[in-house]
C-alpha cells in the first residue's frame, strides 16, 4: 500500500460536504486556490474535478470545465446511454479493450465487458465511480490534494491488487498539475487518464469556433466500433490535422500519437483564455461530448449537449495490450506506474 501522507493541517480548511453515496460513504469537495484567485475544486468520488475557475484582469471568473452541482447527478450520469465521465479519473484502463480481453504472461485475461462485447474506461464500475481516500488536503503552504484508491485483485477481472494515487497541484503560474502513480502486487495493465471536458468560454457555452492545436503527425486507425486496428493514419491533408489552429470539431473520438510533450492547446476567443496541455504520455485521446441526453442538468441548471465540451485524455494507446508494436502498458509486479500531465492557463 502507498505510504500514508495524512495532512496535519486543519481538516476543515477548503473542505465542504458534497453528499452521501447510496452506501452512505461521505463525499467532500476540496478547493485549491492560488495567488491569482484561480480555483480548482475536486471531490473524492472518482477523484473528480468539478470546476476550474479562471479569473480575468477584472477578477471575473470563468468556469472552464463541465460538471454537476450534486453528487446524485454524478452517480446518475453513469446510468446514461453513454456515461460522460465528467471530470473523473478513469482506470484501471482508459479507452477501449477489444473483446474485453488480452494475453498477459501467456494467459488470456477476460475482463468485464461494458461496451457491447468490449471494455471501455475500466469496466462496469471503474475508478470513476469509487470513493477515494483523501491523504493530503490543500493548506497555506501547498495548494495540493492527494487521493488514493486501492483496487482489489480481480476487480473488473484485472489481475493484482493495485494501489493508485492521484495528486492535483495548483501553482501560482496558473498550472494544474496532475500526477498519477500506481503499484501492483501482480503483473497487470494500467492506463490512467483525467477526463475533464473543457470549454474555455465557460461551461455554459458551445465549443464551436474555439481553436485547438494537437502536436501529432498520425492518429490511430479504428474500426466502426472505435477499436484500434493496429495501423496509423497520416494527418497530412487530413481534416483532423490540427498542427495549426482550427475550430474544435463537432464530432471527434480519436487517439493522436504525440510528437511533443506539449500535446495540445485550446483558445477561447470570447474569454481570451488559452490552455496548454503538457504530458509525458505517448498519446492524447480527443473527444467531443458530455451529452446528458436531457436527463441531468449540469452546474447552474445548464443543459449540456454534444458540443458543450472537449476532452484531452492524455494516456497510452487504447487496446495496447493487444498490439505488440504499441507502447507497453504492462505494469510489472512491484514496479511503479508514473504519469504526469499539466494543464496551463493564460489570459491573452
Amino acid at each position: 500500500m502507498l505510504k500514508n501522507h495524512i495532512s496535519q493541517n486543519n481538516p476543515s480548511l477548503n473542505k465542504k460536504f458534497f453528499g452521501l453515496t447510496p452506501e452512505n460513504q461521505e463525499v467532500f469537495c476540496y478547493t485549491l486556490t492560488n495567488k491569482q484567485g484561480m480555483e480548482v475544486s475536486v471531490i473524492n468520488y472518482g477523484a473528480t474535478i468539478t470546476s476550474i475557475k479562471i479569473p480575468n484582469a477584472n477578477g471575473i471568473k470563468t468556469d472552464v470545465v463541465l460538471g454537476f452541482d450534486k453528487l446524485e447527478s454524478y452517480i446518475h450520469s453513469f446510468n446514461l446511454p453513454s456515461a460522460p465521465y465528467l471530470g473523473a479519473v478513469v482506470g484501471r484502463y482508459a479507452g477501449r479493450i477489444n473483446n474485453a480481453s488480452f494475453i498477459l504472461n501467456g494467459e488470456k485475461i477476460q475482463l468485464t465487458g461494458n461496451h457491447n462485447r468490449h471494455q471501455i474506461h475500466g469496466g462496469s464500475v471503474g475508478f470513476s465511480q469509487k470513493v477515494w481516500t483523501v491523504k493530503n488536503i490543500p493548506s497555506e503552504e501547498t495548494q495540493s490534494i492527494i487521493l488514493e484508491y486501492l483496487s482489489v485483485d480481480n476487480e473488473e477481472n484485472f489481475p493484482g491488487e493495485l494501489s493508485v494515487r492521484v495528486t492535483y497541484t495548483l501553482t501560482d503560474q496558473d498550472e494544474l498539475k496532475v500526477e498519477f502513480s500506481a503499484k501492483s502486487t501482480e503483473d497487470t495493465i494500467v492506463n490512467l487518464t483525467q477526463h475533464s471536458y473543457f470549454n474555455l468560454n465557460g461551461h455554459q457555452e458551445n465549443i464551436n469556433h474555439q481553436k485547438i492545436t494537437i502536436n501529432a503527425y498520425t492518429m490511430l486507425e479504428t474500426t466502426e466500433e472505435l477499436i484500434p486496428t493496429g495501423k496509423f493514419i497520416s494527418l497530412k491533408n487530413h481534416d483532423y490535422d490540427f498542427s495549426t489552429a482550427k475550430d474544435c470539431p463537432a464530432i471527434i473520438d480519436n487517439t493522436f500519437v504525440l510528437n511533443d510533450t506539449k500535446a495540445a492547446t485550446m483558445y477561447g476567443e470570447k474569454s481570451k483564455i488559452k490552455m496548454t496541455v503538457i504530458t509525458n504520455q505517448p498519446a492524447v485521446h480527443v473527444y467531443v461530448g458530455g451529452n446528458c441526453f436531457g436527463q441531468i442538468k449540469g452546474k447552474e441548471a445548464t443543459e449540456y449537449h454534444k458540443t458543450s465540451g472537449i476532452c484531452f485524455e492524455t494516456q497510452n494507446f487504447p487496446d495496447a495490450p493487444n498490439h505488440s508494436h504499441f507502447p507497453n502498458t504492462v505494469l510489472k509486479k512491484n514496479e511503479w506506474y508514473s504519469h504526469q500531465t499539466t494543464f496551463k492557463f493564460e489570459n491573452l
